[in-house]
């Protein structure tokens, strides 16, 4: 091992590698991109962390920096889970719940421990952490965290930051502090520490004071989609309190390193009524939206003719009787789950009704198995993420983008001209409640003609996104793929705000240098020349 891992081993609990096998693991997550970690450490508690921060930042005082990067399970599709110096790894030891009260509805937990264990242990108490991704089964809530995850549920329930009542995180110099909404006088307290605490406090508030209107702006642009693209500096000064919350999540590792978090949870139904909705034209979706949206669904997803074309393409026999509707333009998947089960009758029956004013068929229920076949239908775009393509696969570009609901539509048809110019399947889905359009270009990484046309696409996509009032990026963050785009998404202003913050919180740049900072030719550099989604495929990947 090197100098620096037999050091760190020597101080930490938890465990130091400079493996050669070990380090090419760590060298992708679930982006296009690679690079390998020059050490990989599994800290057992916050003073490992602590510690390997402390030591990171005396090191780049004396001029000899090393990047620090947190990771969960690697499904991060920015690459915001690689790095090429220190990989902390919390799903070895920091992966507990460390408490739960069902009573009070809350848990703390340790970054490491996936949205699954989360979950089943809640749902023995009839509870629930609604904002769960897709890939819920082998990513952990640190990730969620990181890039204020949201999923299938988010339309009714939000984003991950709003369960969010306090997190402990590992500044960039290794102080530890915590997190929370703060009355003036405790703020008035805050600045007054001499510590980095207090001078990150004193900073920030001069900085957004200074930046007042602009950020009011931003936040007035941003407010009705989901929007994850740089820092979230527009709740940070709120009528409720200074909070620093909304900062660090989201932020992607990049300001500091989350160790715990305290989480509200709600209670849970597992009887659910679920409907599949087929519509002829998808012109109709946009007209029977709205109505759907006000029987308060607690689920809304789509998936477009194209993407389950795509998937009987590769695998004709997934789907074999589980399409009554062939032929229809876009499928919607609506779930009630409401604890009254009149409610969801009552809910269920407008839906059945409000379908009538359309050419669509209807499929309604409440069995168990009826709902499976339902549920197939929609996680069958998994297999697009899965299979190959000769040399070609299917890439995370371009795939997360939000738009406000009454322009979803225009984008679906504008995007889907842009696929066919570049000869691509337009094959499209995500949670059309919440306005978040997924897809997944396929493409060989090997081929130049086929990076060019990933640029290509990636720029058609996200100037599209942003002329219609959405975002880049819904729930996946910039991380290093979309970095280069983040200016387009805010005015200069905002943007330069948004880079002052990291420099307030790491002036040294070590924690996740490069996340929601690099260039196109970052990004070009550390391109794979292939890509595969090997490490997840026990559970397979899903979107």
């Amino acid at each position: 091992m090197s100098k620096v891992a037999h050091y760190l081993q020597e101080h930490l609990l938890g465990e130091v590698t400079a493996s050669p096998e070990v380090r090419r693991h760590f060298a992708h997550d679930a982006s296009i991109l690679r690079q390998a970690p020059a050490i990989v450490a599994y800290p057992r508690n916050e003073n490992d962390v602590r510690k390997t921060a402390r030591f990171a930042w005396q090191l780049a005082q004396r001029g000899k920096p090393i990047p620090i990067t947190a990771r969960g399970g690697g499904s991060d599709t920015s690459g915001a889970a690689i790095g090429s110096g220190i990989m902390l790894v919390f799903t070895a030891h920091m992966n507990k719940i460390l408490a739960l009260d069902p009573a009070k509805s809350f848990l703390v937990v340790e970054p490491g421990a996936t949205y699954d264990k989360i979950e089943q242990t809640l749902f023995t108490h009839g509870l629930f952490l609604p904002p769960y991704p897709a890939s819920q089964h082998y990513a952990t809530i640190g990730g969620g965290l990181a890039n204020n995850a949201i999923g299938e549920k988010t339309v009714k329930y939000g984003a991950t930051g709003a369960y969010v009542e306090h997190l402990r995180v590992v500044l960039a110099n290794g102080e530890v502090i915590e997190t929370g909404a703060l009355s003036k006088r405790e703020l008035s307290k805050k600045m007054g520490l001499t510590s980095f605490e207090g001078e990150i406090y004193r900073k920030l508030d001069a900085l957004i004071e200074e930046n007042e209107e602009q950020i009011a702006r931003g936040r007035q642009r941003h407010q009705l989609i989901h929007n994850r693209a740089g820092y979230n500096v527009f709740d940070v000064k709120t009528s409720a309190g200074f909070d620093l919350t909304s900062l660090i999540v989201g932020s992607q590792g990049s300001l500091g390193i989350i160790t715990e978090a305290i989480m509200k949870v709600v209670p849970h139904n597992p009887r659910t009524t679920v409907g599949l909705i087929s519509l002829n034209r998808l012109d109709d979706l946009g007209s029977i939206l709205p109505a759907v949206m006000a029987t308060k669904p607690s689920v809304v997803d789509m998936v477009n003719k194209a993407a389950l074309a795509q998937v009987a393409k590769v695998n004709p026999n997934q789907l074999v009787g589980a399409i009554e509707e062939p032929k229809a333009a876009i499928h919607l998947f609506v779930e009630y789950d409401d604890i009254k089960e009149s409610v969801a009758k009552k809910s269920a029956k407008r839906l059945k009704k409000l379908v009538g004013s359309v050419a669509a068929a209807v499929k309604i229920t409440t069995d168990p198995s009826q709902q499976e076949a339902i549920w197939k239908l929609r996680q069958s775009v998994g297999t697009i993420l899965t299979q190959p393509y000769g040399q070609s696969k299917a890439l995370p570009v371009a795939e997360d983008v939000s738009l406000p609901l009454d322009k979803m539509i225009g984008f679906l048809h504008e995007a889907e001209q842009i696929y066919k110019t570049l000869e691509l399947p337009p094959a499209f889905w995500g949670h059309a409640g919440s306005g978040v359009v997924r897809m997944s270009p396929i493409l060989d990484l090997g081929q130049v003609g086929d990076r060019q046309k990933l640029f290509k696409l990636s720029e058609a996509i996200y100037e599209l996104a942003i002329r219609l009032g959405g975002s880049i990026t819904a729930s996946a963050g910039d991380g290093r793929v979309r970095a280069p785009y983040l200016s387009w998404q805010y005015e200069p202003g905002v943007h330069g705000v948004m880079m002052q913050v990291k420099k307030i919180f790491d002036p040294l740049n070590i924690l996740n240098p490069g996340v929601k900072t690099a260039t196109l030719d970052d990004v070009k550099t550390l391109m794979r020349g292939d890509y595969n989604l090997g490490h997840h495929h026990q559970h397979l990947p899903r979107s």
